[in-house]
Parts: C-alpha cells; sequence; structure tokens
C-alpha cells in the first residue's frame, strides 16, 4: 500500500503558497519518534489536541461569564473552537496550511484555569514567579498530558501556541521574537482576538449587562451592526490587507479596521470586564481559587488524596498550580465545598 502520509505531503507541495508551512518541513518534535502512514505531522498533532483530556475539559471552563445557567453563553471551549473556524477560514483564503493553523488554535487555550481570567489573576498573584495561560498552554502539551508524558507536538504547534496571547498589548507586535515563527501561527494570534471581541459583545449583549446602545456608534459603523456582520467584516479585511502585502510576512488588519478592532476590545474591558456584575463573581471565584491553593500547599498528603503526582524534579508549588489551573469550574466549586463548607447532618 501506498503511503498515504507522503501523497498528503506531495498535495501539500501543489496547491499550498510559496509562504504557507509544509507538513515534511516541520523543525520536529521534542523527542524523535517515527512518522505517521497516514497522517502529515501537523495534522497528527490536531488528533493529539483533540483526544486530549485537558481538551474536554475545556468545555466545563469559563470564558467570561462564569457557570452561565444559559446554555447560549461561551465556555473556553466553545470560544476555542470559533477561533478554529476562524482561523481556518482565512488560512484556506491565503493558501496556507490548514492542519497547522488548527492545531494551534484548538491548543492555545488548554493551560487556561477555572473562571476565565479570575483564575489567571489569582495565581499570578500567588504562585511563585507568576501564571500566564499561554506558558502553562505548552506545559500542558510539553510535560502534563498522558501522564506525565506530553503530547510530543511538533515545532511549529508549540510556537504557535505560546505565542498566541496579547492581553491589551498590540495584536501584531512591532518586537519580531513576540510574533509566531509561522504564518499559520500569525494566523491563530489574529483570529483569537476577532472571536473574543464578537462572542463577548454578543454574550454581554445576551446577559444585559450592556445595551446596543452602549456601544459606541463609530465601531457599529464600521464593523457591523450583527455579529455575523462584525465577524465577517473583521476576516475580510484581514484576507485582503495580507494579500496586498509581496511578500507576505505578517497577518493584520488595515489601519482603520484594526483601530476599531481595539476599540471594541477597549470598550469590552472597561464596559463588560470590569463590570460589577462580572467583577463581583470574579471577586468570588478568585477567593475559591486562593483557598483551594493555600489548602494543598499546606499539606502534600492532601495532593495525593486526591491522586495527583508531581513531576519529577519540580517544586511542589507547581504541581498545587497545575492542579489548580487544570480544574473545570465545577470540580473547583465541588471541591471547595466539600473541603470548606460543612455538611448537612441527617436525623434519623
Amino acid at each position: 500500500m501506498e503511503n498515504i502520509r507522503e501523497i498528503l505531503e506531495e498535495k501539500e507541495e501543489r496547491i499550498l503558497a510559496p509562504y504557507a508551512a509544509r507538513s515534511r518541513d516541520s523543525r520536529g518534535r521534542l523527542y524523535p519518534e517515527p512518522e505517521d502512514d497516514i497522517r502529515p505531522a501537523f495534522q497528527h498533532d490536531r488528533d493529539r489536541i483533540i483526544h486530549s483530556k485537558s481538551f474536554r475539559r475545556l468545555k466545563h471552563k469559563t470564558q467570561v461569564f462564569l457557570s452561565p445557567a444559559g446554555d447560549h453563553y461561551r465556555t473556553r471551549l466553545t470560544h476555542t473552537l470559533e477561533v478554529s473556524q476562524i482561523a481556518r477560514t482565512i488560512s484556506k483564503a491565503l493558501g496556507l496550511n490548514e492542519d497547522l493553523t488548527e492545531a494551534i488554535a484548538l491548543g492555545h487555550d488548554l493551560g487556561h484555569t477555572p473562571f476565565g481570567h479570575a483564575g489567571e489573576s489569582v495565581l499570578n498573584r500567588i504562585v511563585p514567579g507568576g501564571f500566564r495561560h499561554y506558558e502553562q498552554s505548552l506545559r500542558v502539551v510539553d510535560k502534563l498530558e498522558r501522564d506525565g508524558k506530553g503530547l510530543n507536538l511538533t515545532y511549529e504547534v508549540r510556537d504557535g501556541i505560546l505565542k498566541h496571547s496579547k492581553g491589551l498589548g498590540d495584536i501584531i507586535p512591532a518586537e519580531k521574537a513576540q510574533l509566531p515563527a509561522t504564518l499559520e501561527g500569525q494566523v491563530v494570534r489574529v483570529a483569537d482576538v476577532v472571536a473574543y471581541i464578537n462572542h463577548d459583545l454578543d454574550d454581554a449583549l445576551r446577559s444585559g449587562i450592556i445595551g446596543m446602545e452602549d456601544v459606541p456608534p463609530e465601531i457599529l459603523r464600521g464593523l457591523g451592526t450583527t455579529h455575523s456582520r462584525r465577524i465577517n467584516t473583521l476576516v475580510v479585511d484581514i484576507v485582503q490587507t495580507s494579500m496586498e502585502r509581496s511578500p507576505l510576512k505578517t497577518i493584520t488588519f488595515s489601519p482603520d479596521i484594526g483601530s476599531l478592532a481595539l476599540a471594541l476590545r477597549s470598550f469590552l474591558y472597561e464596559k463588560v470586564y470590569k463590570s460589577p456584575p462580572v467583577a463581583s463573581d470574579f471577586n468570588k471565584a478568585s477567593k475559591i481559587l486562593q483557598d483551594l491553593f493555600d489548602y494543598f500547599l499546606a499539606d502534600p498528603s492532601r495532593l495525593e488524596g486526591v491522586k495527583r503526582r508531581c513531576p519529577a524534579n519540580e517544586p511542589y508549588e507547581r504541581c498545587v498550580c497545575d492542579f489548580i489551573a487544570g480544574m473545570t469550574d465545577p470540580y473547583a466549586l465541588q471541591l471547595y465545598q466539600e473541603i470548606f463548607l460543612p455538611r448537612p447532618w441527617k436525623i434519623t
């Protein structure tokens, strides 16, 4: 039987743009291993991520609204899927490697904490050396998955995961070292912004925290008055702006649309993420994680009681951090209740 992987690699040579990443040209994995007979390297990475435990846990991790009762609010998993869809659309239009793009997109938030950025903030405050979810995502795929063996992903996927995050910084940084090494990684970095500024706005409107009349009118005029129109405006602008560059070295917005995207991001930070209902829940979530961290840090036998093993030759604090960061929202709430809240007595 012909080697299907080699056939697919030849197909990449024929159909991908000259500036796209090729599976056969990957800089390799952390640990050498035989190539798969069917799947090129980046497709193999995507499959490993999808089948990982940390990927499944994303369905019960907060995006913005903690443990929402409504069925239609985003979770960390639905955010990841929306990033993947947007990134693949851009990559396909530009002739880039969709398998690599998808693998990075699906893995970019594997290290996110329970309770969204509230969890990240509290761990960053209490863990020696700080905590950043993008570094934790890389740690998950390198060291924590498969009982400490890691997923052994390719360099290109690992690089894209590590360099996807922006916070309030530039979407496309001036410092080249901060950019992903591949255009596919850059696509995910941009698609992440497109996804969250739109779906967080959609969720905030659904929740009633803001109304459409609160959104600055210049944003609605420039990007669109509906969720789908705004995403379409941003994606089309990214594709057109990037295609105009020769040679293509950077994935970016046009100046006008990029300014509107940043304006929408700033609006969300001020009016949604810092709003009293969201901030109140974040404060409560921070206390839960702080108390859990202190509880397990105080006595290593307690971590053994929940069947957690620490990676060899690493500080115990790091192990506690990994445990807390890997929790889902419901598990953190359940564990907090079991440890800190009294149980009702049954009277017979």
